[in-house]
């Protein structure tokens, strides 16, 4: 089937000369061995090329809904294309939670663990630091399912794949017992005070995000999410380090309705209804913007804080909102958090692709010489040379695309320019 598509924001549309919908293992398994170069694609909140292809493009999101929960074991195996927001919803009713959930919980399990997407919170790994196995589709058609526990040698390499060594049919993720949140939302946090007890502030809750727009000496907003227990009583105070403890629910953009947004105002409620940040019965700012994001090592965060600041003249007519998150080191060779403790930093633009591209090699020119990586599915300027430099691992991970697709099957003008620093 021919047809024109495009992703989430509409920036980018895809090349794909045909698209397919299977529902079964099996009629993935006949388009992978009938295809010349494909791709799968999750839930296109990739912002720039990185799930594009020339020619077959595959999307797992017709397949049934499957979710089993090995309560032994401690896990859940749910079909690769599931998004999380549904997952979080089955689980719960069984009793149980992930780790931590991104700001969107419409995105796909798949794509989210192959770009190590995140959420925040100093002790929480990205995404894809759950998951314990999948099931791949290799280039010849065949279904091989790797783990943890049977190829520790080079498990840390597929998990973050970005679409290049197969199609993720199914993944199997740890969990835990479920557990219920708050959420309270502060403003006018001063830079000030995030400079003298960073660590502090960003350990002071389960999961921590700071939004700003860079105008003043102080951050708009800090959304904090507390895990609770059958007996908290935790009573939120009215200051949090010089910040004013919010009235009313807010959205991250001040003068935007919060109505899109999770519940706020220190209302108890279940794991994943608070970790995100948007609703799942809500599809927030669909078309309406551009994302670029960067990891820092968390030892140069305020570096590159200060560094933005000093930035915002340019940034001020683009910008809609920043927001800054920590995430824990994991041992994943394409991560970005690969063996650092990182702080993000994201920038959500109006959507005006010729003026941000201007903009963000400013911004690159600050941040790279701190360490900066940059989001895989976001948007970035940053040469092929300064992007791999940043992954020590890459030579084994370029092994391993040999091993699984050693025709390329699977791998696209992205991958070939950003892993293999062609073209």
């Amino acid at each position: 089937m021919t047809d024109t598509q495009t992703n989430w924001a509409g920036n980018t549309r895809y090349s794909a000369a045909r698209w397919h919908w299977p529902e079964t293992i099996e009629q993935v398994q006949a388009l992978v061995r009938g295809s010349r170069k494909l791709r799968g694609l999750g839930s296109r909140h990739s912002f720039n090329t990185i799930a594009d292809t020339p020619e077959d493009m595959l999307s797992l999101e017709r397949f049934p809904e499957q979710v089993v929960v090995d309560r032994a074991r401690q896990t859940v195996t749910a079909n690769a294309g599931l998004r999380y927001g549904r997952l979080g919803q089955l689980l719960e009713r069984e009793g149980y939670a992930l780790h931590n959930m991104a700001s969107l919980p419409h995105i796909s399990i798949a794509g989210a663990c192959a770009t190590a997407t995140h959420g925040s919170g100093d002790r929480n790994g990205n995404l894809a630091t759950a998951v314990r196995a999948l099931e791949l589709v290799t280039a010849d058609g065949e279904v091989v399912t790797l783990s943890r526990e049977q190829q520790p040698e080079h498990f840390d390499g597929v998990v973050v794949g970005l679409g290049a060594l197969g199609v993720v049919t199914r993944l199997t993720l740890d969990i835990s017992p479920s557990f219920d949140m708050r959420q309270e939302v502060y403003e006018n946090l001063p830079l000030a005070q995030l400079e003298a007890h960073f660590d502090e502030i960003t350990g002071s809750a389960y999961s921590v995000s700071l939004f700003t727009d860079w105008r003043g000496a102080n951050f708009n907003q800090v959304w904090l999410k507390r895990r609770l227990t059958a007996a908290s009583d935790y009573e939120p105070s009215a200051q949090f380090f010089g910040a004013t403890a919010a009235t009313r629910r807010l959205h991250p953009i001040g003068e935007l309705s919060a109505e899109s947004c999770t519940e706020q105002l220190g209302q108890r409620g279940p794991w994943h209804e608070r970790l995100p940040h948007f609703r799942m019965d809500f599809t927030p700012s669909a078309g309406e913007e551009l994302q670029a994001e960067y990891f820092l090592p968390r030892a140069n965060a305020l570096a590159g804080m200060h560094a933005i600041f000093q930035l915002q003249p340019q940034l001020s007519k683009l910008l809609m909102i920043s927001e800054i998150r920590t995430i824990a080191a994991d041992s994943l060779w394409m991560s970005p958090c690969y063996q650092q403790d990182c702080v993000a930093l994201h920038f959500t633009w109006q959507r005006d692709w010729p003026a941000v591209r201007e903009l963000l090699p400013v911004i690159e020119a600050r941040l790279a010489p701190l360490g900066a990586r940059p989001h895989w599915g976001k948007l970035f300027t940053l040469s092929p040379a300064q992007v791999q430099a940043g992954y020590p691992r890459l030579a084994g991970f370029q092994n391993l695309l040999g091993q699984y697709d050693p025709g390329g099957k699977f791998r696209n003008a992205f991958v070939d320019r950003y892993i293999f620093g062609q073209g």
